[in-house]
């Protein structure tokens, strides 16, 4: 069983899903649990995963009620947590259960975990093992926190690699472009994120300003709270029709084949985001910065161009020394690719996430990490 509380769209959500999708592809029975409101419900039901409505959203006692009472009613051999909120509603309803089952705590940001007694006990005492999205995470919580590192183990996003994938040739390129009416001749620069601060786009955007070339074109897919101001940056800026905001789209993958450069320029928060390894799949050359667990796939000048973070005059300069030389980009594309199906395929991923349930079904904190 997974649970999330959060109400939220983007990469941790597709994960939890894409993974559900693999381990049922795998024969595993999977159940979600989430709040009624929350967008993955409907995505969990339209991808064929059995998800049940729990008002999980907050901290509460009925949260916390109605989660022990789930529990006890249909019994599961694993929990698999992912936000705060459903970690410690779960970890309390089970706590107070005579047989309850082992919980696994998926963390997928670099945000800080408080340094407390409470926070200990969930993530030491309550929770079997912790599965992290970045090397660079698992090391923050031993140095940070002193949790034992023999709890804790990486296991990044896992790409379908069958699906993302270069396009076939210049002309799908261009067809491509075409049916998502964007402009055929432009070097197109693009992101494909939620619409956060951390992600970075105000950046991007004041980036893409200070471009020499004139046949440049910004795209921007996703959706998210800071909408409204990224739109106003725009038009501040006098960009106009140079800038492509696309909203959300239920399938990024087209718009990724269209793109010549993808650009993540995220400052906070990031474990290895699984735009920047669907981007490496498509063989984009990809300039980002080196937050969270970035660096960790994204090395500066082999698979990716790294820059500063929050520095757009450092983000632009990346930008044009790949315009100006489409060679370079080539070249970083094609280990980026390699890189991608090298380590980072959605088969790796389910194999460590299955030997990390196994372990904690056979009560084993070690061997997870194995």
């Amino acid at each position: 069983m997974h649970t999330e509380s959060s109400l939220g769209w983007g990469g941790q959500e597709i994960r939890i899903l894409s993974e559900m999708q693999g381990m049922q592809g795998r024969g595993h029975a999977m159940q979600l649990l989430c709040p009624r409101e929350a967008r993955i419900f409907e995505e969990a039901s339209r991808r064929g995963i059995v998800v049940s409505a729990m008002p999980m959203a907050k901290k509460r006692f009925v949260g916390l009620r109605a989660l022990r009472h789930w529990i006890t009613q249909n019994p599961v051999d694993v929990i698999n947590t992912h936000s705060s909120t459903d970690s410690w509603l779960t970890a309390l309803a089970c706590a107070t259960l005579k047989h309850a089952p082992p919980i696994v705590r998926t963390r997928h940001i670099s945000a800080p975990v408080p340094d407390n007694a409470p926070t200990r006990w969930l993530y030491t005492r309550a929770t079997r093992s912790i599965v992290t999205t970045g090397e660079a995470l698992r090391q923050q919580l031993v140095r940070d926190n002193r949790f034992p590192a023999e709890r804790i183990v990486s296991i990044p996003t896992g790409i379908d690699l069958a699906r993302f994938r270069p396009p076939a040739s210049p002309a799908c390129k261009q067809a491509l472009r075409e049916r998502l009416r964007l402009p055929a001749d432009a070097r197109i620069i693009g992101i494909v994120a939620t619409l956060r601060s951390w992600k970075g786009h105000r950046f991007l955007i004041e980036a893409f300003a200070r471009l020499s070339r004139t046949d440049a074109h910004l795209l921007i897919v996703g959706d998210g709270p800071q909408r409204a101001a990224l739109e106003s940056l725009v038009a501040g800026l006098q960009l106009g029709p140079a800038v492509t905001l696309a909203g959300d789209q239920s399938d990024v993958l087209p718009w990724l084949q269209a793109l010549d450069i993808f650009a993540l320029p995220s400052y906070a928060n990031e474990g290895v985001p699984q735009a920047i390894l669907q981007a490496f799949a498509c063989a984009l050359p990809v300039v980002t910065t080196a937050a969270g667990a970035i660096g960790e796939v994204a090395s500066d000048g082999d698979t990716a161009l790294v820059v500063r973070t929050q520095d757009a005059a450092d983000l632009a300069r990346a930008l044009e020394r790949l315009l100006a030389d489409p060679s370079l980009g080539r070249a970083l594309g094609a280990r980026a690719l390699d890189l991608a199906h090298r380590k980072h395929g959605l088969d790796s991923m389910l194999d460590r996430m299955e030997a990390v349930f196994d372990a904690a079904l056979a009560g084993n904190t070690r061997t997870a990490c194995k």
